[in-house]
């Protein structure tokens, strides 16, 4: 069985097996990853081979600690250390000048790296018992519907991987929040866990939104997150549609999510699995709100439409 659950010995087994090039699925708060040795340029190039993965497109390196992001940048600007201090561990990543030591094949050829504390404890404990930080896109092939449990997690997918430490469903649900602190301006490059809002509440300043072609990190590409049902939005779901919606369901290939931001979240990527399962011609979703708390929800659905 390669699902292994997340005992001190499974840990030690994920951790050894990462230190001898393999990969490893692993859960963090956002979604479930697949793991490299983020030092090992033939480990990541496994990752991409994995996941039929653009090399263009950036890897985020976790660590354990922000102490642990010094041998990997150059520089750590105070907002990035603002944000650090605030939300990590947590769901957010920062863009910052990469070191010589960071192989470019995590970075997509770029000269900064991403990088972020994830804040769920199995994570954590295979990142302190590896010792290294640790690529780790979601465990999905390119473009795919992220998984975020273990269960989830695509077959082909699976085969690659030395094993899976389940643990347990995420709490966050889509990807974390990627911001931009390599320049002269602070911008968010992918929303996602933390809020826009929350972000400029600490660092006291607006954040731009990307406007740039450049892909600096992951989840850029305009179609991304996707079910393998096309999805489509709409006002209101119909007697007969199967989908995504905020009223009673009319049948049972009808779901209703959480009206605030953060749980609808946390249940999309689960539901729009379920969904895949049913054989609909395609996915009706109702639009959700339109307030800036809903920003990541947004931009799934979107690049999810392609």
């Amino acid at each position: 069985m390669k699902i292994l659950p997340p005992t001190s010995e499974s840990i030690r087994f994920a951790a050894n097996a990462l230190r001898s090039g393999e990969l490893v699925g692993f859960p963090t708060e956002t979604v479930y990853g697949i793991a490299a040795a983020a030092t090992n340029r033939d480990a990541i190039l496994k990752t991409f081979a994995l996941k039929k993965r653009p090399a263009d497109n950036p890897l985020i390196v976790h660590v354990a600690s922000l102490e642990d992001t010094t041998p990997l940048v150059n520089a750590i600007p105070l907002a990035a250390r603002k944000l650090a201090q605030a939300f990590w561990p947590g769901p957010l990543t920062l863009v910052l000048p990469k070191a010589e030591s960071v192989p470019s094949e995590a970075t997509g050829g770029h000269d900064t790296v991403a990088v972020r504390v994830p804040n769920h404890p199995v994570a954590l404990a295979i990142l302190k018992e590896t010792g290294i930080p640790l690529t780790a896109p979601s465990a999905n092939p390119f473009m795919g519907l992220s998984p975020t449990s273990a269960e989830h997690i695509a077959s082909e997918i699976l085969e690659g991987l030395a094993c899976v430490i389940d643990g347990g469903r995420c709490d966050i649900g889509v990807e974390s929040t990627v911001v931009d602190c390599s320049g002269p301006e602070i911008t968010i490059l992918r929303p996602g866990g933390i809020s826009r809002g929350e972000i400029e509440g600490v660092l006291g300043q607006s954040v731009r939104a990307n406007d740039s072609n450049e892909r600096k990190s992951p989840g850029m590409y305009k179609r991304h997150y996707s079910p393998q049902t096309p999805i489509r939005l709409v006002e209101s779901l119909g007697p007969l549609d199967g989908g995504i919606g905020f009223g009673p369901p009319q049948n049972p290939s009808q779901f209703v999510l959480p009206t605030d931001a953060a749980g609808y979240a946390h249940e999309l990527y689960s539901t729009l699995y379920a969904l895949d399962q049913l054989g609909c011609d395609e996915i009706l979703i109702e639009k959700p709100p339109t307030t800036s708390d809903w920003e990541a929800v947004h931009d799934r659905l979107r690049k999810a439409q392609g």
